[in-house]
């Protein structure tokens, strides 16, 4: 099964309030968000954001130019279901992030919770820090978070990459500059916990 069709059967196959990684409100990604630019104009992509609640929180709180980029049509679909009317003011994009076309030096903040730590790959991840450096405007804002270095091995049946600060850091090189990174606990629907870990970067 390739990764396309691995995604659209999860999102087909489980509720939205399900998943491992969900959660009403991603309050960390929201402070991080909002120390990184308070103007509601600011361009602000979410990978891997199909079925999350962070673009009804932006559109909320009146961000005007919300991108949502997901490989999974369903997941999409879920969320346009979900805001309504709102849909119209997101861009949406369904494509592995790898292989996405997306607009150059746009992007005034790019924000991924629980993406980055599937590409196992070194070339998967070579092209996904290539896409940031392409889409995202010089001094914009770059917000990654992986599962920390005590968090899951698998997720959703796959493995997945375990990053400390100075490791996810490091995958993305001198362009970035590292800001802050800080460590929480997901507490997931069925109980569990889960070690996630933030960086807060600037593209230099």
């Amino acid at each position: 099964m390739d990764n396309k069709a691995h995604w659209e059967q999860v999102y087909g196959s489980k509720a939205p309030d399900a998943v491992s990684w969900y959660a009403p409100h991603l309050e960390t990604s929201l402070k991080l968000i909002h120390q990184a630019s308070a103007n509601k104009s600011s361009a602000i992509i979410d990978i891997g954001g199909g079925e999350s609640t962070l673009v009804d929180d932006l559109i909320s709180e009146g961000y005007q130019d919300i991108s949502v980029l997901d490989i999974s049509q369903k997941a999409i679909d879920v969320a346009k279901e979900r805001i309504g009317k709102a849909t119209d003011k997101v861009h949406w994009y369904c494509a592995d992030i790898t292989h996405a076309t997306l607009p150059q030096n746009y992007f005034d903040v790019w924000h991924d919770r629980a993406v980055f730590h599937f590409l196992t790959e070194e070339s998967q991840r070579v092209k996904y820090v290539e896409q940031v450096k392409r889409s995202v405007k010089h001094g914009g804002y770059v917000i990654m978070s992986t599962f920390g270095p005590e968090g899951p091995e698998k997720c959703s049946g796959l493995d997945v990459v375990r990053y400390d600060t100075e490791n996810l850091h490091g995958q993305f090189g001198r362009n970035f500059k590292l800001i802050d990174s800080s460590t929480e606990i997901h507490k997931t629907p069925v109980g569990t916990t889960q070690q996630f870990l933030y960086c807060f970067c600037r593209m230099q």
